[in-house]
């Protein structure tokens, strides 16, 4: 991890709100994805990383679920866990953060015992998670009016 900011899991209020923020910013006020689908019942059971910056700026946040939560998203596979939520505030882009949000939420993974990560994909950023390893599988649809594309990635 870069010296000018920092991934973790978000464990108190204040970074669950930050997280919410950024993904206000990019998700709602960016792309025009509806406030009301934006946040979800998944928000209160889901892990969701954080990435700030040195001075305590937000800069990206995701999440993952896991187990029953995940199931809806997974087919119900319990060893599967679903990436979701993926953000990264425009000024902070290409610095690496998303990298660092996906490897920290595979790491939660890992650490839940699931052998791979589920994640539905925008298709404009289907090569970044083919450059971390992602697979592509099933046909593209819409979500949120927006194409996406059903990815995994076996741990």
């Amino acid at each position: 991890m870069s010296a000018d900011h920092e991934v973790r899991t978000a464990e108190d209020p204040a970074d669950l709100e930050a997280c919410f923020a950024v993904r206000k910013e990019v998700f709602v006020a960016e792309q025009g994805v509806p406030e009301d689908i934006e946040y979800d019942a998944y928000d209160a059971v889901a892990v969701h990383v954080l990435a700030v910056r040195a001075d305590g700026v937000p800069l990206g946040t995701g999440r993952l679920l896991y187990g029953a939560q995940a199931a809806g998203k997974t087919g119900g596979d319990p060893t599967l866990g679903s990436l979701g939520r993926l953000a990264v505030r425009r000024e902070a882009r290409g610095l690496g953060i998303g990298v660092a949000l996906v490897r920290a939420i595979e790491e939660a993974a890992r650490a839940r015992g699931l052998a791979a990560v589920d994640l539905h994909a925008q298709t404009h950023a289907q090569g970044f998670y083919q450059r971390l390893g992602y697979v592509p599988y099933g046909p593209e649809y819409q979500e949120a009016g927006i194409p996406h594309q059903g990815m995994r990635r076996v741990l």
